[in-house]
């Protein structure tokens, strides 16, 4: 039982960082001192996985987070408004850029009245960062509260007005985040995965103390091989072809990653994946230590049919308060809540609760 849960976590954490496969090395060299003098490539063209609304406005903004890390970001904002916003920070799934389901997420709540952003995590897409493609629970949690800073500093924003949203392995992060930034008022996680756990438990809980040991034999062997090679290999995406007896949630990332509906050439996920040794930190540091501390409003949504449906399950039940509220949808997977084609995102709710807990 469990070789044939650690098998079905390798295959399926190709998808995030994937321990397993065939590793492809990239130029990606960790000795540089680009990073604090580092500019920016942001593309200007319409180039996200979803239609541009016409109730915004769009246009690239950049910020750094305290670790010098410069993050690319899209504004959204609604037209014809002349007073104080609230504002949102959209970041998530794992994997995934801006121009995906983050992106989704801040536009249609910007057309529901908010000024929102959707970042690069550090690392991945536009967003600065060198060596490319590393995953971290410290510096991608910054990367919110950096989402933060840049809001907190707007004229056209009130600054005690400020939520987040964090998909996937993001929603880990956005709990996360609100557990620290007190600047959070109000949190909504979506189809949370909680990248700790994972990491260190594999799927479903299946990895036991030996398992993990070789896990971490495996990824240290991986950090020898990097360090000779001078780049680091990395994991491989979303896999392509799909072999015959991957999970379903397997087939659903495919679906979404690597066809039109939501592929982008610099998503991880729909590309080369994570860097391979990036998966050690996580096991090491638990995300959700002090989320049973988090004073502010806090939503979790999940889909009833999700495999992750237990991450959020999990969480949920460590947090205290009134003002926290878990959300089943019916008959929803995991990936129905990454764009709307199963028109289940409930986009009315998340948008009440903010204007219910930024006021």
């Amino acid at each position: 039982m469990i070789r044939y849960s650690f098998k079905i976590f390798c295959v399926a954490f190709s998808a995030c960082f994937c321990c397993a496969g065939s590793l492809l090395a990239e130029d990606n060299n960790p000795h540089t001192d680009k990073m604090m003098n580092e500019k920016l490539n942001l593309t200007q063209e319409w180039d996200k996985v979803f239609p541009k609304s016409d109730k915004v406005t769009h246009r690239k903004v950049s910020f750094r987070n305290r670790y010098g890390i410069m993050l690319a970001a899209d504004l959204y904002m609604p037209r014809n408004v002349n007073e104080k916003l609230p504002a949102i920070a959209v970041s998530g799934p794992f994997g995934a850029v801006k121009e995906q389901s983050a992106g989704l997420y801040a536009q249609t709540m910007a057309e529901r009245g908010f000024l929102t952003i959707a970042f690069d995590p550090s690392y991945t897409g536009e967003s600065g960062g060198f060596p490319r493609y590393v995953a971290s629970p410290d510096i991608n949690t910054e990367d919110f509260c950096a989402a933060v800073d840049y809001l907190s500093t707007r004229d056209d924003m009130d600054s005690e007005r400020i939520g987040i949203i964090g998909i996937c392995g993001w929603g880990g992060m956005a709990v996360n985040a609100a557990a620290i930034d007190t600047r959070i008022k109000a949190t909504v996680t979506s189809t949370m995965y909680d990248m700790s756990r994972v990491n260190a438990n594999g799927y479903f809980d299946a990895m036991d103390a030996d398992a993990r040991y070789e896990l971490r034999k495996q990824l240290n062997a991986q950090r020898t091989a990097d360090a000779k090679s001078g780049s680091y290999a990395l994991a491989g995406g979303v896999p392509d072809p799909l072999s015959a007896d991957v999970p379903g949630f397997v087939k659903d990332y495919y679906d979404y990653y690597k066809t039109p509906r939501g592929y982008h050439r610099r998503s991880l996920n729909s590309n080369g994946g994570w860097n391979v040794t990036s998966a050690l930190s996580f096991i090491n540091m638990p995300l959700l230590a002090y989320s049973s501390e988090i004073r502010s409003a806090v939503l979790m949504i999940h889909g009833e049919k999700a495999h992750s449906r237990y991450f959020s399950e999990d969480a949920f039940r460590k947090l205290k308060g009134d003002n926290k509220e878990l959300m089943i949808i019916p008959g929803a997977s995991h990936v129905d809540l990454y764009d709307n084609q199963a028109g289940v995102i409930p986009f009315d709710r998340i948008g009440q609760f903010f204007l219910e807990h930024l006021k």
